[in-house]
């Protein structure tokens, strides 16, 4: 479906994968994460954006504070600092490996950079829900709009939702817990219900921060209704240690394998019943019991049902053309004479189940 159609369909089964700490710097690094991720992503065959961060350094720390190694996201923001022409390499490369290139904006400068470089989707960190000097900005693009809602209040959400809904920008909502790492008891996944609930005209998603495990949550997440999935990613490579809350390409190839689990184990849409298997209607109808006469009766014999006990009894197997417990009895003729412990079939009686065709043919595609 075009998002002409459906503006939300760039977020429907998408997943995030956020280059941690922008690489540290380093081009080469950010290169082999892209290579070695996308490469996960297509044996998969699912759709994913390759996340970068944004920030324009010399402006986003002030002039007083830089340098300043105490500070600690000041120190780790200057250490992965990039230039415009390694953002520029890297949102080519994403392309070129068939993932889609995204950005997290921490600062205005930084959603110029969305625009030159042609983004398609912009991310808001759960940091950010309340900046509305930045949050304008990222207005300004039309483009759609990923918020993660780590800390937020629900006022913080619902000024959010109102905001990108009145000037028409599709706007995804993403459950967060601000913890780097998360226990599995600080997930919170019951909240995908609840953001489902108060905000139906949005694609609600899951932005995970754990490590002990890379298939519950999806599972649990997507059951649920989240069909946007973000985790930070990174590599084994270099000597760099690796966050404890980053996914190494194994993990991530797990993590996917658990979303095709997922979407097979739950199947089609929970808006409507779904249509039983043959194979199951087959396996049922073996258990279900047929209408055996219990004494020698006339052609022209009406069923009553006060009298049903004298005329007729239920048992296995169901035959092929044999009437069931399924189909009422009262009121039927007999058309033909019947014998005591006889199946009473469809063609021995003048009911609506043998004037209808389709009906009748059903009759004699079950049983044994």
């Amino acid at each position: 479906m075009s998002t002409e159609h459906n503006p939300n369909s760039i977020f429907e089964n998408l997943f995030i994968l956020e280059l941690a700490n922008n690489h540290w710097g380093r081009l080469d690094r950010g290169l082999k994460i892209v290579h070695d991720f996308s490469q996960v992503v297509r044996f998969n065959n699912v759709r994913a954006a390759i996340k970068l961060q944004f920030r324009e350094v010399d402006h986003f720390i002030h002039k007083d504070f830089r340098g300043r190694e105490d500070i600690r996201y000041i120190k780790k923001t200057e250490v992965t600092k990039l230039s415009k022409a390694e953002y520029k390499t890297l949102t080519r490369t994403i392309k070129e490996r068939g993932c889609i290139p995204m950005a997290t904006a921490f600062d205005e400068r930084s959603v110029d950079l969305c625009e030159e470089l042609d983004l398609p989707l912009i991310k808001i960190a759960s940091s950010d829900i309340n900046d509305w000097f930045l949050i304008e900005r990222i207005a300004e693009t039309k483009k759609p709009v990923i918020v993660s809602t780590g800390g937020s209040s629900q006022k913080d959400i619902d000024d959010m939702v109102t905001f990108f809904a009145n000037r028409n920008i599709p706007l995804a909502i993403n459950h967060c817990v601000s913890l780097y790492p998360s226990e599995d008891d600080e997930l919170e996944i019951n909240q995908i219900d609840y953001l489902k609930k108060l905000y139906p005209k949005n694609v609600i998603g899951f932005s995970t921060h754990e490590y002990t495990d890379w298939s519950s949550s999806m599972l649990l997440s997507y059951a649920k209704g989240a069909r946007t999935w973000e985790r930070h990613i990174d590599i084994d490579e270099g000597g760099i240690p690796v966050s404890p809350y980053c996914s190494l390409p194994h993990q991530i190839d797990t993590w996917f394998k658990a979303y095709h689990k997922a979407v097979a184990m739950c199947g089609g849409s929970g808006q409507s019943k779904r249509l039983p298997k043959k194979k199951e209607t087959e396996y049922l109808d073996g258990l279900v019991r047929g209408v055996y006469v219990k004494r020698d009766l006339p052609a022209g014999y009406e069923f009553k049902h006060p009298g049903s006990d004298e005329d007729f009894y239920l048992a296995i197997p169901l035959q092929k053309g044999q009437l069931s417990c399924r189909e009422t009895m009262n009121g039927l003729k007999l058309t033909r004479p019947v014998s005591r412990d006889a199946a009473l079939t469809i063609d021995d009686v003048d009911s609506p189940y043998a004037q209808h065709e389709s009906l009748r043919q059903a009759i004699y595609d079950r049983g044994l």
